[in-house]
């Protein structure tokens, strides 16, 4: 019995050895002797789902590739359990305003308000579901460029602290309406530089009027699934705080327009921030601003399907801040 349960363990692939070595090496990854089987063993396995996902593209069955990133050696509940942290809301704060479609609007067919200097570069929340605190940040370093021609990065971590008694829960995640309000109860938000990010919860808010970098006055809600509206507002006024559903294959997720019909809009559970989008006939995308790191996706960035039915629910819950 013993010896037919020995042949039927998982074993390392020895033909993988330099590649792990390589993969280890470039992502600065060092585990205790006791961990380090088992992380090569999921890595193998993700291994190979981006292989087969990789070669069903190259014979058209899917719009986007994977690659084999700094998230290889997690599985897929572990990665969802930790990147993501946007609590699921059925109803919305009704203190937001609804988004009004300015008169004489004209949409452009494409748009990216990274070229006109409204975009902090890409940031990474660690192991720690704060995604929520980056795409409040995102929208109101937007606006507040806007408003002063200075484009300044703000703090999360001013918000994981502080933003406790308006509903949110620092590395167990938050909602982008409970931060705005937040900043317009505290009167401002502090700049990064003054209150840097850890990437873990503390205890203490060590909010600083003294280095306050942005003011809020309220925040606009898109109305919720409406894609034409939320392209709309991203024309008027800036990049757009949205909510979507990450999928298993956000994981590695490199390059192309992603598109998996099963991607719902039922389950939220990951902020993220609208910049741009482009409309072409046979390739409408969102392009959107995640806070994994710029060794994921296209630095940081992905491209998702736009007007495919709300998918991931990329139009369920997007609002900005007025300032």
């Amino acid at each position: 019995m013993d010896c037919f349960a020995a042949s039927h363990f998982p074993t390392k692939d020895p033909k993988l050895d330099e590649h792990w070595n390589l993969w280890k090496s470039f992502h600065s990854k060092k585990y205790h002797e006791e961990e380090e089987d088992s992380r090569r063993l999921i890595w193998e396995k993700n291994l190979k789902t981006v292989t087969q996902h990789n070669l069903e593209h190259s014979m058209g069955k899917h719009s986007y590739r994977l690659g084999m990133n700094h998230f290889g050696d997690m599985t897929n509940e572990e990665f969802r359990q930790i990147m993501n942290g946007y609590q699921q809301k059925t109803k919305r704060n009704t203190t937001g305003s609804l988004f009004m479609e300015p008169n004489f609007l004209q949409v452009p067919s494409a748009l990216d308000w990274r070229d006109k200097g409204y975009v902090t570069p890409v940031k990474d929340q660690h192991q720690c579901g704060s995604c929520w605190a980056f795409g409040t940040t995102g929208s109101l370093e937007g606006q507040m460029f806007r408003k002063t021609g200075k484009l300044v990065s703000l703090s999360e971590q001013n918000l994981m602290d502080c933003s406790r008694p308006q509903g949110n829960g620092g590395c167990n995640g938050g909602l982008t309406d409970q931060a705005f309000t937040y900043v317009k109860e505290n009167k401002g938000l502090d700049s990064e530089e003054s209150y840097p990010y850890l990437g873990m919860d503390q205890q203490q808010c060590l909010y600083n009027p003294m280095y306050n970098s942005a003011c809020v006055t309220g925040f606009v809600d898109i109305p919720s699934g409406d894609e034409a509206a939320l392209m709309k507002a991203v024309t008027a006024v800036g990049p757009v705080s949205v909510a979507d559903a990450g999928q298993a294959s956000f994981q590695f997720y490199q390059s192309g327009i992603y598109y998996d019909p099963s991607c719902s809009s039922r389950v939220l559970n990951h902020g993220v921030l609208v910049v741009g989008y482009v409309n072409a006939k046979t390739k409408s995308y969102w392009v959107v601003k995640n806070s994994w790191g710029t060794g994921w996706g296209i630095g940081g960035y992905m491209w998702l399907a736009k007007d495919q039915g709300n998918l991931c629910g990329i139009a369920s819950l997007a609002s900005y801040p007025k300032v």
